[in-house]
């Protein structure tokens, strides 16, 4: 039976690709030591920290979202045969665990109707296109990929894009199946996009809502539950350290202290809680998984 939170008519899952392992100095670059030892046993018992490697460990997920209408995916992780070389455990990837897992939720690929992408990084658009006949094909037939006008424009205007955008995005577009929107952008009444830029021109989260309850997936506008107590710290795959810093702690204060379930991309499984005040700062609480 899939699992999911009921969120009034709307139900949320995840569907978990892998657990991926970061160097916390590499990633935020101005942080010491000293900086992480207030935080690290909490973090490595809740699973997202590693003391032998000392590495960070983010899982990398979508979420599936099913209103009264439409089958939805949020980011879409890492993908298959995806050049990758810089992360080896991301690089030429060859199983089925992403679309067993999709099965497990009682989801096909042709049953998706959008694919929403919060930004353009490589760990959230991966499955968005499948390598077949020797050609990068939307994964997903019959959905439209909604993504940030902005963002592709940007893509598109490069030279040489990344590869990411080569094999991810670029395909989907030529398929006709992208829906470039701006910031602002509504889906129905019960799916919306937030402004969250920052950690790219274009990011953006999902909202949702049914009734009086509330969700927002948060894409990469946090990477690690220690940024809400620091909501300062920038992670080095930002664009703008500072847009970033400012949209993170607008988002905190906005959700902090209400019935908002915050859905998050790399936080520790359940990787989904609400933000409560710590001090000037604030904390994560997860759900019970």
């Amino acid at each position: 039976m899939p699992a999911g939170i009921a969120l009034g008519e709307i139900t949320i899952a995840r569907v978990i690709e892998m657990i991926s392992p970061f160097d916390k100095f590499e990633f935020f670059p101005n942080t010491t030591p000293a900086d992480w030892h207030p935080y690290l046993d909490a973090l490595a018992a809740s699973g997202g920290y590693d003391h032998a490697s000392g590495a960070l460990l983010f899982p990398l997920q979508t979420y599936v979202v099913r209103t009264r209408h439409h089958t939805i995916l949020i980011d879409t992780c890492i993908g298959n045969c995806k050049r990758l070389a810089r992360r080896p455990d991301w690089d030429q990837r060859a199983d089925d665990r992403y679309l067993n897992a999709l099965a497990a939720q009682g989801v096909r690929p042709e049953d998706v109707d959008y694919v929403m992408c919060t930004h353009l990084h490589a760990d959230h658009v991966g499955w968005n296109t499948q390598r077949r006949d020797g050609r990068w094909v939307p994964t997903f037939p019959n959905a439209r990929y909604v993504m940030s006008a902005k963002e592709v424009a940007l893509a598109q205007a490069m030279p040489e894009p990344p590869t990411p955008i080569i094999e991810s995005v670029l395909p989907v577009v030529a398929a006709g199946q992208a829906q470039l929107v701006e910031a602002e952008f509504a889906l129905d009444d019960s799916v919306s996009l937030l402004a969250t830029p920052g950690h790219t021109p274009g990011h953006f989260a999902v909202a949702l809502s049914s009734g009086a309850r509330r969700a927002v997936m948060t894409g990469d506008m946090m990477h690690t539950p220690v940024q809400c107590h620091h909501p300062e710290w920038a992670a080095r795959p930002d664009w703008d350290a500072a847009m970033a810093s400012s949209t993170r702690r607008d988002f905190l204060e906005r959700h902090c202290e209400t019935a908002t379930l915050v859905c998050t991309a790399h936080f520790p499984l359940p990787s989904i809680g609400r933000i409560e005040r710590a001090g000037d700062a604030f904390a994560f609480r997860p759900l019970a998984d």
